[in-house]
């Protein structure tokens, strides 16, 4: 049965048209690709779709896309690239003066190049650096604020663990009378390497009741731990 003729116009539905640009897409590609095989041709096709946007394209492989373009400017005698090279041109001219002013200001802040200002271009620096240092000051209390913050909250953990490590050993200390409390600031530097405590500094000392005679050690001997109060 002979194949029905395509009416040659624009395919209305989306996903009919995405799939009849793909299948001619790859048929066009394979053309393009015979005829660089078989005639030693040089093709380049580029091709956007419609639908996605996305690039295809295809080049001989005795070819880069640069040097066909390059060959095609040479054989037609016009210029592709003269237009955007003068655009880009134009715009590094516009991005050194941005920078030159932006230096120039840079240095009038720094107290430089202050010759060419007038009595209202100083004002206006002057304006401009007392709202530079407000927000700076600001910036700077607040960090300020969030340091203290911080270091007010490790102390009252640290203060809290302190206060439950007091009351835990109090529990102790009523149950077993073997706890107790040295209040020798000689015999508490000794154990902390520390000196100068303060009076509320102690040492928490335990007395074994039944001494080990393997050890060597006399039944007076104090193992000794730091405490804070």
């Amino acid at each position: 049965m002979a194949r029905g003729k395509i009416q040659i116009k624009r395919i209305e539905n989306t996903t009919n048209r995405q799939v009849t640009y793909s299948k001619r897409r790859n048929g066009l590609f394979k053309k393009a690709n015979e005829l660089t095989v078989l005639c030693d041709a040089k093709v380049s096709i580029i091709m956007f779709s419609s639908s996605t946007g996305k690039l295809h394209e295809y080049i001989s492989p005795s070819i880069s896309t640069k040097e066909f373009f390059d060959q095609y400017q040479k054989t037609v005698g016009i210029d592709l690239w003269s237009s955007h090279y003068e655009n880009m041109l134009e715009n590094l001219k516009k991005l050194k003066e941005v920078n030159k002013n932006l230096r120039r200001e840079i240095r009038q802040r720094m107290g430089d190049c202050l010759d060419g200002l007038n009595m209202d271009d100083l004002n206006l620096l002057e304006q401009e650096m007392e709202q530079a240092t407000k927000v700076i000051r600001e910036r700077k209390y607040k960090s300020l604020g969030n340091q203290i913050d911080t270091q007010r909250k490790k102390f009252n953990n640290e203060r809290e663990v302190n206060g439950r490590l007091i009351r835990d050993f109090e529990a102790i200390r009523a149950e077993d009378p073997r706890f107790g409390l040295i209040e020798n600031p000689v015999e508490y530097d000794a154990v902390m390497g520390f000196s100068n405590i303060g009076p509320r500094m102690f040492a928490l000392s335990l007395q074994p009741s039944h001494p080990n005679p393997h050890s060597g050690a006399p039944a007076s001997d104090l193992t000794t731990y730091p405490l804070l109060f």
